[in-house]
């Protein structure tokens, strides 16, 4: 089977963006590109309309992603593009087609000033159901914005890669989210920076007590268990620097400060099979509303 990125495509900017990331990823590992357009059929009074009828509307969805795929084999050569145009349910059509994909990549309205992501209906449900990783990009995204500045001080594309981050709760570890953004630091040829929040006991909350021993003690031990947590993949991958903060306070809020130099951050999501709910947590559904680099969503058991 050959291994491919996917992704959804229906012709608006933050789909085009998320096209264009999706192709400097593919170029990155090497993979395979799928265009995957995904047209709900015409209403059948609709499609008794000279106008407005099912050929029509399916000449002119057909039309995305063929040019689409035209542009990104012009401005990325080496990459192979291909594309998919099938009716249905687009939220039901992307998780049927994560299933046998390494990534799944997808478009998102920007927030303006305040950065961050607009999660439509069709990518939530697309993040909480795919059982593999799910990259989420803003419109408007440019290859630069994932690199440092030039020494002038001007966005290039050409500089090295900012650092990616990783979001990382000690007590729910998962090889597959630590592994992913080893690779794509790896596949990056930049740094790691592992960000891990957590929250002090009940009684220093509430004013208990004042013993700043104990809260080194506490800071001490989580700081200590993530550095173990992160050695086997250190030793795997030697040539990542890493970088890591364990820091008290909101995970999310750590997560979203970091976003600011990242050029991909990376955070978990517990997979659950049940029918109701958003199946998402807090801290990813917060970082993907206010981060401002793309995210991955990396599901794991």
């Amino acid at each position: 089977m050959t291994r491919t990125i996917i992704v959804g495509l229906d012709g608006s900017p933050e789909s085009r963006a998320a096209a264009e990331w999706a192709a400097r990823e593919a170029k990155l590992r090497g993979l395979q590109l799928k265009l995957l357009h995904v047209w709900e059929p015409v209403p059948e009074p609709m499609a008794q309309a000279p106008l407005l009828g099912a050929e029509t509307h399916q000449h002119w969805t057909e039309k995305i992603p063929r040019e689409s795929a035209k542009g990104l084999r012009l401005r990325h050569p080496g990459i192979e593009v291909t594309t998919e145009h099938v009716p249905g349910r687009p939220s039901e059509v992307l998780c049927e087609a994560a299933k046998a994909v390494e990534l799944i990549v997808l478009g998102s309205r920007g927030l303006g000033g305040l950065g961050g992501f607009l999660v439509g209906s069709v990518g939530l449900a697309v993040l909480a159901h795919a059982e593999r990783p799910v990259v989420l990009v803003r419109s408007g995204e440019q290859a630069a914005d994932e690199h440092e500045m030039d020494p002038a001080g001007i966005p290039s594309a050409a500089t090295r890669y900012r650092p990616v981050v990783l979001g990382l709760d000690i007590d729910s570890l998962d090889a597959s989210v630590i592994d992913f953004a080893f690779e794509a630091a790896a596949l990056r040829d930049t740094g790691l920076r592992v960000v891990h929040g957590w929250n002090l006991p009940p009684y220093f909350v509430y004013g208990a007590t004042s013993d700043l021993a104990r809260y080194d003690q506490v800071a001490h031990w989580h700081a200590s268990a993530l550095t173990e947590a992160l050695s086997m993949w250190r030793q795997k991958y030697p040539t990542v620097e890493v970088v890591e903060e364990s820091r008290s306070g909101s995970p999310a809020g750590h997560l979203i400060d970091a976003s600011h130099g990242a050029s991909l951050v990376v955070v978990g999501r517990r997979i659950r099979r049940h029918a109701f709910g958003t199946h998402i947590g807090s801290v990813t559904h917060a970082v993907l509303h206010h981060a401002t680099a793309p995210v991955a969503v990396v599901a794991h058991d």
